[in-house]
């Protein structure tokens, strides 16, 4: 039987089709015939008379539309459920009738001996039967223990053992897939329900129920006990936000040398299907709420548009290239002086995606390398990564941060006005407020630029702004992101310890880099649909609540199956020139204001006038050009509080990219 169905099934659909069609009028013709048998009638004519072949015509006949008209061949049986055998019960009834009423016409003009109703109750029940028979059958066999069976007696693949974590109706899916995966990579052994009130000993498709909460830990630890016995650890999807205990389900896990995964949907192929398992990461295990990304507004917002990502090798930069070629753009180019990065996105990026983009090793503070590869791409939208963000680096390296982090965003913003981009986004940071770090100093001036720039009105007569649309879009720490603590923490814990932090009060905001991205680009897509006077030079990310850092060390050490303090050492080595204790996100002379889109505010801000962030940026070079690093700072800070309420400004003119800062 099993090689008879695997002879069906593997014929081409329409062919298969036709098979299962002549199958069905066959079937009947059988419940017919059978229906005779039982009932112990006798027709007053031949069967294989000119009057018997007519009926049995016609019942083909009938019967072959009627299954046709009600879907019975539009069904993909190995994913059928009640509601299709309901289909076939229904058409069976249907067709009885059908044959019924048809033989009380025929009787009516020429008598039938031997032909009554109990006749037709048999049919109906013995037709139903062995047509839906060979379906069903086929279904147990690719659902059940059975076809896994028939199809690996041969096989001497060690089938890895796995149990599930989650809700019953998602442990009922990935039960009956993981049986029909071919070739077999693992089955459950058995599920962890996190629903209240499912009784121990429940089975699911003949898996047990071997525990429920509150006692999930206490029987994980009993299975991680014997890792041969299991080897995998499978949560659904959710569960990080459902399962009070999952970062110490993780930690048990791992321990135990059982690798850790969690369901996050069914890819479908054709007739085929296939799990979609990730590895279960650090910002999963924060349980921070990410945030659903309006993919409609996103994607009508960048698809078919040119954009350029200066950084686009760091690790923001590289999902906002990622993400715009996933959204449709018709071009992504990437500035960046880092030939090994560059090299990296190429890996990092689909290869269907190549032919889109482009990559430039370029500094963005050279002003005619920039404007050459603006002219030549003519970008619609640059999205400004690039930066130097290593806080105590950056304090002895303040020449390079103040030349990379502010003449570079002066450089992009002056190059994108002069060329016409529509718009200009530069990615900010907590940092940037009430700054106490050469990071801060800078990435609050590069935030002064282009708020300078949002503000300045255009020389032209009668226009009120640039053609370019400029706007800052600020938050705090990207979980994962290069030199993180994440990435530094997962170092120093594959090495042996210690973990160090500069001091256990600290604490920092965290985002995934995927949800900061798609923020982003939200915020762009707010920022381009606003009329002037009604926008906003600063968008501001809410990032929920602060995490302490000693409590990220400590997780991610349970995560990797030790313990804190005992296996890996955290020694605390003092605050860090130019680092804060706790960040914060805006500063007290700054209003937050609501703007109807999920985890996105604008900022009611003062802003320096560009004929102040001029004459600073020019004092500034002086002092970078005789390394004089205490009045460079004090320049920074200077600018940081030379400002203007919002409102009118006078008339300026766009600033030429000539003679400026270089």
């Amino acid at each position: 039987m099993n090689s008879y169905l695997e002879a069906v099934f593997g014929l081409r659909p329409g062919m298969r089709r036709a098979f299962i069609m002549v199958q069905d009028v066959v079937m009947v013709l059988v419940a017919v015939a059978l229906s005779l048998v039982l009932s112990r009638s006798d027709l007053s004519f031949d069967a294989f008379s000119r009057e018997g072949l007519a009926t049995w015509a016609s019942i083909v006949l009938i019967s072959h539309l009627l299954f046709r008209y009600s879907g019975l061949y539009t069904t993909v049986w190995r994913f059928a459920s009640t509601p299709d055998f309901f289909n076939i019960l229904k058409s069976c009834s249907i067709l009885t009738l059908v044959l019924y009423g048809a033989s009380l016409v025929v009787r009516a003009f020429q008598p039938v001996a031997g032909l009554n109703e109990r006749q037709f109750i048999v049919f109906f029940l013995v037709s139903f039967t062995i047509i839906s028979a060979p379906r069903l059958f086929y279904r147990f066999l690719r659902d059940g223990a059975s076809w896994g069976i028939l199809n690996r007696k041969t096989d001497k693949t060690q089938v890895k053992q796995a149990l599930f974590v989650g809700r019953l109706g998602e442990a009922d899916l990935i039960i009956r897939f993981t049986r029909t995966a071919q070739p077999a990579d693992y089955s459950i052994a058995g599920v962890m329900a996190i629903e209240h009130g499912v009784p121990q000993g429940t089975r699911i498709q003949g898996v047990p129920v071997v525990a429920t909460r509150p006692r999930l830990i206490e029987v994980l630890e009993e299975y991680a006990k014997g890792t041969t016995s299991l080897d995998l650890l499978i949560f659904g999807s959710g569960a990080e936000h459902e399962i009070e205990e999952y970062s110490e389900l993780v930690r048990v896990a791992r321990q135990g040398d059982i690798a850790v995964v969690q369901f996050s949907g069914l890819s479908q192929l054709g007739q085929e299907g296939k799990l979609v398992l990730d590895e279960v990461e650090m910002e999963t295990i924060l349980r921070r709420p990410t945030v659903p990304s309006d993919i409609e507004r996103i994607g009508a917002f960048v698809g078919g548009k040119r954009v350029l990502v200066t950084g686009g090798a760091g690790s923001i930069g590289r999902t906002l290239v990622k993400r715009s070629l996933e959204l449709g753009a018709e071009a992504v180019l990437v500035a960046d002086n880092s030939e090994f990065g560059i090299f990296q996105l190429s890996q990092y990026v689909e290869e269907k995606d190549h032919d889109r983009l482009k990559v430039r090793i370029v500094d963005v503070a050279d002003r005619r390398q920039m404007t050459r590869v603006v002219t030549e791409f003519k970008p619609d939208i640059v999205f400004h990564a690039a930066a130097l963000k290593h806080v105590p680096l950056l304090e002895e390296n303040w020449d390079s941060a103040i030349q990379t982090n502010v003449f570079g965003t002066l450089v992009c913003a002056e190059v994108a006005a002069k060329c016409g981009v529509k718009q200009f986004v530069l990615i900010s940071s907590d940092k940037a407020v009430d700054p106490t770090s050469v990071l801060g100093l800078t990435k609050r001036a590069a935030e002064q630029i282009v708020s300078a720039l949002h503000e300045t009105p255009a020389g032209e007569p009668g226009a009120r702004r640039p053609a370019t649309k400029f706007i800052a879009v600020r938050f705090g720490n990207v979980f994962g992101s290069n030199g993180s603590v994440a990435t530094i923490f997962q170092a120093q814990i594959e090495a042996g310890g210690p973990v160090t932090i500069t001091d256990r009060r600290m604490t920092r905001y965290f985002m995934t880099v995927a949800e900061a991205v798609d923020l982003v680009i939200m915020s762009a897509a707010d920022a381009a649909s606003r009329q002037a006077g009604d926008d906003y030079a600063v968008y501001m990310l809410d990032m929920g609540k602060p995490v302490p850092i000693l409590e990220v060390a400590e997780t991610m050490i349970r995560m990797s199956g030790k313990s804190p303090y005992t296996d890996i050492p955290i020694r605390f080595t003092g605050i860090r020139p130019g680092e804060k204790l706790h960040e914060t996100l805006h500063g007290e002379d700054e209003e937050l204001v609501e703007l109807g889109i999920s985890k996105i505010f604008g900022l009611s801000t003062d802003v320096a006038e560009w004929s102040d962030v001029q004459a600073a940026l020019a004092a500034l070079q002086q002092s970078v050009k005789s390394q004089d690093k205490a009045s460079s700072l004090t320049v920074l800070a200077g600018l940081d509080h030379t400002k203007k309420a919002r409102g009118d400004v006078p008339e300026a003119v766009i600033p030429k990219a000539a003679g400026q800062a270089n």
